[in-house]
């Protein structure tokens, strides 16, 4: 693992990907910040994150033989690896929400920013922005549902703790991408698919509330599958359907 250590910076992920075209980076190049100024999240939407108190990296990944074809397995191995590395902190009821939200109860502790550098039909390279709530005691009302490990746990953590264990759980799970064990990805992501099988409500992007239960996410384009109460089944991307 290579470190690179910044006091701040607009956003890891623009800055390991303006590095990554400047430079011939080793695989699991790390850039870790104390501060973001424009950090970013899915869709275009703001990460805030009070300075020093929070993990805030990007993680450089090479690959060898990695078709577009199969993207979703990556989403599908970053999130359970962190998963699996938040689990050792103590977090109660940790779920993955779709596509790579990780929450404990119904708190947001992290989120996860996948860009990949694309060759011909082949990922060649990804850029993996990770920002996990450590010990941040309070959050914006504007995020009303996030929360931090010390918040939920009433105890500090290490941000060097938490990077380590998270780094060497995504080199576990993207070792199971090389050798093509797709269906173990899988699996592991659906067992822990925050409210799969639970009839829920949902409202999608024409503002439609309806209930239904989550089945499982399409591997072929990384669509949400949910059930509705009358037996059909409705696909959605990201964005285009929320909880209620």
């Amino acid at each position: 693992m290579n470190i690179i250590k910044l006091d701040a910076t607009e956003s890891t992920n623009s800055f390991l990907k303006e590095l990554s075209v400047n430079s011939d980076l080793p695989n699991y190049t790390v850039v870790v910040t104390d501060k973001q100024t424009s950090g970013r999240g899915q869709m275009n939407t703001k990460w805030i994150s009070e300075p020093n108190k929070n993990l805030l990296c990007s993680v450089y990944i090479t690959f060898s033989d990695f078709p577009i074809s199969k993207q979703v397995y990556l989403n599908f191995a970053i999130a359970i690896a962190i998963h699996e590395a938040l689990s050792s902190f103590g977090l109660p009821n940790l779920d993955i929400k779709w596509p790579n939200d990780i929450l404990s109860g119904k708190k947001k502790v992290c989120g996860i920013l996948i860009e990949n550098i694309l060759k011909g039909n082949k990922i060649d390279a990804t850029i993996v922005g990770i920002g996990i709530n450590v010990n941040q005691d309070s959050f914006s009302d504007k995020i009303p549902n996030a929360a931090s490990i010390k918040n939920i746990t009433g105890e500090s953590a290490a941000i060097d703790d938490v990077l380590f264990k998270v780094v060497k759980k995504i080199e576990e799970k993207v070792l199971l991408l090389s050798t093509k064990q797709y269906w173990v990805l899988k699996n592991e992501y659906h067992n822990v698919l925050h409210k799969k099988n639970i009839p829920s409500m949902f409202k999608d992007d024409k503002d439609v509330v309806f209930m239904g239960k989550i089945l499982e996410v399409d591997t072929s384009n990384g669509k949400l599958l949910i059930e509705l109460a009358d037996e059909t089944i409705r696909s959605f991307h990201l964005k285009e359907v929320t909880f209620v």
